[in-house]
């Protein structure tokens, strides 16, 4: 697997190739955090607006990995990840061109759909690469994409400076994001006229209804259900927050239209998934053993996302702030020392997949972890201005290690619960990711920071507990390749993980 990542060929072509489109749609996704300040300053925003861009940033993403989910499993993930990149351009623009809170925080949602790119890659090299290497190919995937966060809060204030001759000598933040779209919407169209779905010989295996998640069992029926909810609940919240009085964004008139709308949206899903499980519910259809998943893994592993990813994101939206307000940095001093954190993808994530292929067990790999990125966090809830710098790094990249191996193991399991749901199943868990980002960052505009380590280190602890007691190793872990297919041509599977 190692020696093959040098070459350039075959499947690894592929994982080339989609690590890199996920690497731009971070760099997009991430492009307002290192001029967060700056931006600030010069459009005359409060620190409370600023705060809640970051909220807006991750919101949308939240229907968004959903609705992905349901078009890759659709269409593949070639068509898809390419008109999503294109699309970067959109909110790329449109976010150069703001002059006010009202256009940042549009043009911010709309680039929340640009975050939903991760899950697109998952099916994608869950198509190329067998079980035993599920791990470390998605963690190669996700971590080498991660590595975007950085490059968009190391490289595009030195581009800003770069182009300030353009602005008479300020810093042209504008420049900088505009050019993330552009070279994100080439890439798009070099991406379509690179990848393949599958392997040769190999046909893509979609769901047999579309619509919603096809669940084997009642009670997963009501979990799945529960989890909706869940995701509506965070756009509730964020309405909340743009409707307060030091935000001015909605009114209360307006917040409470907001609230309505996402029941219809929730009543709407709910509707859905009753369709496509209704011969189910009403007792006309079993599923036989090996076709039964239990969503209740499902909804564990959307738990672990919202403490690894979740936490990711709300620490890489606040870190170039954090840096330059307790130990008095400039901005693009900050914003260098920041991307330490996303920096760390680079092997945290890979590792974290490697660590879940050759432990033997991904359930103990996953619970070991979760409880690592409680304590780093507990430990960075100390950080303050009478730390030396370089202590406050290392204490921030071990909590960066943490999560992102944590991102890593979750989508080690992910590709095995059921194949031909898997961009679903991604999106449902990737989505909880962004739900953490939302609550997370919400409690950080209400708040402060030491409170939000907290938070975030609590949450991990209880959830390496919950992996410990109630996670199930899935069947088919370390196969050579997918239930039901020959090992020559990986992957392909029908349910992993029974129900009982």
């Amino acid at each position: 697997m190692l020696k093959g990542l040098l070459s350039f060929n075959g499947r690894y072509r592929i994982l080339h190739l989609s690590w890199f489109a996920f690497f731009l749609t971070f760099v997009c996704w991430f492009n307002f955090a290192p001029f967060a300040t700056t931006i600030g300053k010069q459009l005359h925003l409060a620190p409370e607006q600023v705060k809640t861009l970051g909220i807006c940033n991750l919101a949308l993403t939240i229907p968004a990995r959903i609705i992905i989910g349901m078009l890759l499993d659709r269409f593949g993930p070639r068509i898809t990840y390419s008109m999503l990149l294109i699309f970067a351009a959109v909110p790329c623009f449109a976010t150069a061109l703001s002059q006010n809170f009202d256009h940042l925080v549009i043009s911010r949602l709309l680039m929340g759909i640009v975050g939903a790119g991760f899950v697109v890659g998952i099916r994608m090299v869950s198509e190329w690469f067998p079980p035993k290497e599920i791990g470390i190919a998605q963690g190669i995937y996700g971590g080498w994409g991660n590595f975007g966060a950085f490059g968009a809060e190391f490289t595009l204030p030195l581009i800003a400076v770069a182009a300030s001759f353009m602005t008479g000598g300020a810093s042209n933040w504008r420049f900088a994001i505009a050019l993330t779209g552009i070279i994100s919407a080439i890439y798009g169209v070099i991406y379509l006229n690179s990848v393949q779905d599958t392997p040769p010989g190999k046909a893509y295996k979609r769901p047999k209804k579309n619509g919603a998640l096809e669940v084997t069992s009642v009670k997963s029926f009501w979990a799945m259900i529960i989890s909706n909810f869940g995701l509506i609940f965070a756009l509730g919240l964020l309405a909340w927050r743009l409707a307060q009085k030091n935000i001015h964004f909605l009114n209360q008139s307006q917040m409470y239209l907001v609230w309505v709308l996402l029941a219809g949206l929730f009543a709407y899903q709910t509707y859905k998934a009753w369709l496509v499980n209704k011969e189910l519910l009403i007792g006309k259809k079993t599923y036989a053993p090996s076709e039964r998943y239990q969503f209740g893994q499902v909804a564990l592993l959307e738990f672990t996302y919202v403490t690894n990813f979740g936490s990711e994101l709300a620490a890489v939206s606040m870190l170039p702030a954090f840096f330059e307000k307790t130990f008095g940095l400039e901005h693009v001093v900050a914003g260098m020392i920041a991307a330490t954190y996303p920096f760390l993808n680079l092997i945290s994530r890979p590792s974290g997949g490697l660590i879940s292929d050759k432990f033997g067990s991904r359930k103990w790999t996953m619970t070991i972890i979760s409880a690592g990125i409680g304590v780093s966090y507990l430990m960075a809830h100390y950080i303050n201005g009478s730390w030396a710098l370089p202590v406050a790094i290392v204490v921030t990249m071990i909590a960066a290690y943490f999560a992102q191996a944590g991102c890593g193991a979750t989508y080690g399991i992910v590709p095995l619960i059921k194949k031909e749901a898997t961009g679903q199943i991604a999106g449902n868990v990737g989505a909880y990711g962004n739900f953490g980002g939302v609550v997370y960052l919400t409690i950080f505009s209400l708040t402060d920071a030491p409170t939000l380590f907290t938070t975030m280190g609590v949450a991990a602890l209880i959830c390496a507990f919950m992996c410990a007691f109630f996670l199930k190793e899935p069947k088919g872990s370390f196969a050579a390749a997918y239930e039901g297919e020959s090992p020559e041509i990986a992957p392909q599977n029908t349910g992993i993980l029974a129900e009982e």
